[in-house]
């Protein structure tokens, strides 16, 4: 039982046996005690008030004894008006460090057969552009989510739902049928997802300038919009692929594969996966038949021009679209049909979409549809939302080809890292791949930190430069310290000096007790970010343990320490730093670097 739930237990039952009241555990606030006072941890104790029918300052003393008395690891307590801040013994922090040690996989929960099952959709691309930055942040998101949900004692299903069908494809297939001159990705050397984005480009560079050419012969801007050459022959290609027109459909597998096989390659240099995958062109047609039940159960309106509707005015929001007068799908169509081949395939205990603040609305109303349909998990869905990612020159537009490529990001990100590493010589005496690979960490590293640290929920603004630095809040600083730990340990070897496995119990200093007490919070920072599904409290925590460690680095002497009980000490303790910052690195998708 960790520290603060242990205080927690104790609690409840002081106020039981002191007072004759309940209380529950979740009402028991246990916090950090805060630097200007004495202690460990604090309890706040105005909650018990009204059971203890004493003053704050009564209450905290009350419950101050019994837990000195009661509880080994309390050795001393001090009350500061409504705030009971306990002193924790030194035997108590030594075991944290010997535990969290020898435990690989300290602060994890154990996934069993018994555990919950969570699937998490992210990443959602369309087959018509590559990755971008926008991308980046979902896939990230995703990612850690997954990784904090399994820390947490879930079973987690990754999933993904390629978007391959619709409007927006076809525009990419009349580009290329219309400009493309037979190009592939063989015969221009481009990946095929770029490829088939700058035909997505193409399009609406030349849909803009049919409209421009008939709004000059007097229609109107929805006119020209509606009756311009490429738009009428996107429609009309969308249609023949839901009739299955086998040339139509030849072309859309073909220019899906030139945009799948790019998009493998950029998941891999991102460093994420996914169990499994769903294509929007398999889900829709379910979707379409759950949609045509409903219309005929009467959940649904069918409009004059054969459109079919859901009426949500009861439900206080307006009438959403289902099927359009022509008989094609929309994504809601999609997502309900995907929500229930998943139901169908895998037995969820969460259901959790990633996607973007944008889609709010969508997702309120898949909810309520999903219910309406009779799926009883309908109202159960978690719609991740978060915030956009937006750079110093503004919102990024795809069909404007104004976004950032996600791999040409990458890229920079590398060249940087390469450029900074060389600088400082730190990887002199390794092979050129070695190298190589060590810079591509740290970029990775740089670019996954800075959007995780983030609240999710918070629109962010990107900064590649930022990113990168080995200074202040970075992955870079992150790793740094890491490496710095595998460099003592290392040298520790060559000079024969042995690390325990076991810290020998000696008096910490102050500062020592500080980066015991960072190590022991690892487990709630776990437990927070899967309740709140934030990979900032875990980066935070990583930054705020490193950050202790560095100044307990730079004030206490660790190989040319005289008094070999205190030098094994710490080096057990930089050690299980090492460990627990390699851990929480892992949940953020995040390697560290051996050497930096």
């Amino acid at each position: 039982m960790n520290l603060e739930n242990l205080i927690k237990e104790n609690v409840v039952k002081a106020i039981s046996e002191l007072y004759e009241g309940t209380v529950a555990e979740s009402a028991v606030q246990v916090q950090k005690t805060r630097k200007e006072f004495e202690g460990d941890v604090t309890v706040v104790v105005f909650p018990f008030l009204r059971t203890s029918r004493k003053s704050p300052e009564m209450t905290g003393e009350d419950l101050g004894k019994y837990l000195v008395e009661r509880v080994d690891v309390v050795s001393d307590f001090n009350v500061v008006k409504g705030f009971l801040n306990l002193v924790i013994n030194e035997a108590h922090w030594i075991g944290v460090l010997n535990d969290a040690n020898a435990n690989p996989e300290y602060g994890y929960t154990k996934v069993t057969e018994e555990s919950p099952l969570a699937m998490i959709e992210y990443s959602s691309p369309n087959t018509n552009k590559p990755l971008h930055l926008g991308h980046i942040r979902n896939n990230l998101l995703g990612f850690s989510i997954s990784e904090i949900l399994k820390a947490n004692g879930y079973k987690v299903v990754k999933t993904n739902i390629v978007n391959d069908r619709g409007i927006h494809i076809c525009k990419s297939m009349v580009a290329w049928q219309k400009w493309g001159e037979g190009a592939t990705p063989e015969s221009t050397g481009k990946k095929g997802d770029h490829l088939v984005g700058d035909f997505y480009v193409k399009f609406d560079k030349e849909y803009k300038k049919e409209i421009a050419e008939l709004m000059e012969q007097g229609m109107s801007k929805e006119e020209a919009e509606a009756e311009a050459p490429s738009i009428k022959d996107a429609r009309e290609m969308l249609r023949k692929w839901e009739a299955k027109d086998p040339e139509v459909y030849e072309l859309w597998r073909n220019m899906n594969q030139w945009v799948y096989d790019g998009f493998d390659v950029t998941y891999k240099k991102m460093g994420v996966d996914f169990d499994k995958i769903y294509y929007e062109s398999d889900t829709y047609l379910v979707g379409k038949d759950e949609v045509m039940k409903g219309l005929d159960q009467g959940l649904f309106v069918k409009h004059e021009d054969g459109s079919v509707w859901a009426d949500l005015e009861s439900e206080g929001l307006d009438q959403k679209i289902l099927l359009r007068s022509d008989g094609t799908s929309v994504y809601m169509t999609q997502d309900i049909g995907t929500a229930k081949l998943r139901f169908n395939d895998y037995s969820i205990d969460k259901m959790v979409y990633v996607v973007g603040n944008e889609q709010n609305y969508h997702f309120q109303v898949l909810s309520i549809l999903l219910d309406k349909l009779g799926f009883k998990w309908g109202k159960d869905l978690y719609h991740f939302s978060y915030g956009m990612v937006e750079l110093p020159q503004g919102k990024m537009k795809s069909r404007e080809g104004t976004v950032v490529d996600a791999d040409d990001l990458m890229q920079e990100m590398i060249d940087v890292a390469r450029t900074t590493s060389q600088e400082l010589g730190k990887l002199e005496g390794y092979t050129e791949e070695q190298a190589e690979a060590t810079f591509e960490k740290i970029a990775l590293g740089a670019l996954k930190y800075f959007i995780l640290k983030v609240d999710p929920r918070k629109n962010m603004l990107f900064n590649p430069e930022e990113s990168i630095d080995f200074n202040g809040n970075t992955g870079p600083f992150i790793q740094y310290t890491y490496a710095r730990i595998q460099s003592v340990l290392r040298k520790a070897k060559d000079a024969g000096i042995e690390v325990p496995e076991a810290a020998p119990v000696v008096t910490p200093s102050a500062k020592e007790i500080e980066l015991l007490k960072n190590i022991s919070r690892f487990p709630v920072a776990i437990a927070d970010a899967g309740k709140d599904y934030s990979p900032a409290i875990i980066a935070n925590y990583c930054y705020e343990l490193v950050k202790e460690f560095n100044q307990f680095y730079h004030g206490h002497a660790m190989l040319k320490e005289e008094n070999e009980e205190v030098r094994a000490f710490r080096l057990v303790l930089a050690n299980c730093v090492g460990k627990v910052v390699e851990n929480g690195m892992k949940l953020l998708g995040i390697l560290v670097p051996e050497r930096m």
